[in-house]
């Protein structure tokens, strides 16, 4: 359950930089079909964190220590950017223009995901009634 509302906020928060930037494309016709592209996306978008983010953060730690952590922002660009390659591999109608849109999207994403993602309840919060 708590996959599925992570993945419903990162789809909401991609709606929203698609929404607002003119360099992010979806291109599916019906509201239906919308919705199950940013759904599709959002999966996308995090597996690439899960499994591609976390190596290159790593290689690039030194970069990220210099620029106290604000290259991050250009690797979560490049995160978006790698996406929007594989959504294109896979036929699915989103990509993103080029990688200024993509730093842009990138802090939309993020803030948006931020705010979404802290009404999931975390995984070892005890229920109401328990000792």
């Amino acid at each position: 359950m708590r996959f599925l509302l992570r993945l419903v906020a990162n789809a909401a928060a991609l709606a929203v930089a698609t929404w607002l930037l003119a360099g992010i494309q979806l291109t599916a016709a019906g509201s239906g079909d919308k919705v199950l592209v940013l759904l599709v996306v959002a999966l996308v978008f995090g597996v690439v964190n899960a499994v591609v983010k976390p190596v290159f953060t790593a290689v690039t730690a030194c970069i990220v220590l210099l620029t106290l952590g604000l290259f991050l922002v250009v690797i979560n660009a490049l995160m978006l950017l790698l996406t929007s390659w594989v959504a294109r591999q896979i036929g699915i109608g989103w990509y993103v223009d080029g990688f200024w849109t993509a730093l842009l999207g990138s802090v939309i994403v993020s803030v948006v995901s931020f705010v979404l993602n802290a009404f999931v309840p975390e995984r070892n919060q005890s229920r109401r009634g328990r000792a």
